[in-house]
């Protein structure tokens, strides 16, 4: 990784990092990265390695299942490259990492707006759909404002409204009675763990796999 891949890095998930790091850390971040700018205009490799050391060491107090954590753990600095970085990039990152952070509740309805989008039944085509009518424990159940109840479709067998096993046991580990929004995130959202994303590897990864890293989840909370 390259001081310019590490400045995009930043660059695309600069609302995360600024909610993900405390006050102390957002301020060596800003010093590095204008460190970085100084020794770049005065084309001076080693002290831009020196500057992109430092920058990593910071973003190391970043969750181990960041996306720019785990982009860094699996790429190290090239710094015997001599190269320098845009200008423009280190001023872009500047710039935005200067940014106020985004509202906690525009991202929590932007998060749940994600999760609607997955495919999804309502009502009306869960009751339509065979072993529909009687729904039964155990399924995660998002409410959406326009459409009503919606029940995320990897939750079920191909074709019917049968619940698959395996989820309706994870589902009662991640409590989706309670926390359906939660439950919903860990199905449909990365999971280093796994490899991927849990609803997608479905039928994939053995279900004993599936159940060790929902419990594993549940055993940090």
């Amino acid at each position: 990784m390259t001081s310019e891949d590490l400045l995009r890095l930043l660059e695309s998930h600069w609302t995360t990092v600024i909610t993900g790091l405390d006050d102390d850390d957002l301020g060596q971040l800003s010093r590095t990265l204008r460190e970085m700018k100084e020794e770049t205009a005065a084309e001076n490799p080693p002290g831009v390695a020196r500057a992109v050391r430092r920058l990593r060491r910071t973003l190391s107090a970043l969750p181990p299942d960041h996306p720019v954590s785990e982009e860094l753990g699996g790429h190290r600095y090239a710094s015997g490259t001599h190269e320098l970085p845009s200008l423009t990039t280190i001023d872009a990152v500047i710039d935005v990492l200067g940014t106020p952070p985004p509202d906690p509740g525009e991202l929590l309805r932007a998060a749940r707006l994600r999760l609607l989008a997955a495919p999804a039944l309502t009502e009306a085509e869960h009751a339509a759909l065979p072993s529909g009518p009687d729904t039964p424990a155990g399924l995660i159940r998002l409410r959406d404002p326009e459409h009503g109840i919606r029940y995320p479709r990897f939750q079920f067998e191909a074709g019917t409204a049968e619940p698959l096993p395996v989820v309706r046991r994870i589902n009662e580990l991640l409590r989706a009675d309670r926390d359906p929004w939660g439950a919903a995130d860990w199905w449909l959202g990365g999971n280093r763990w796994l490899g991927g994303v849990p609803a997608d590897l479905l039928g994939i990864v053995p279900d004993d796999d599936l159940e060790h890293a929902a419990a594993e989840l549940v055993g940090a909370l």
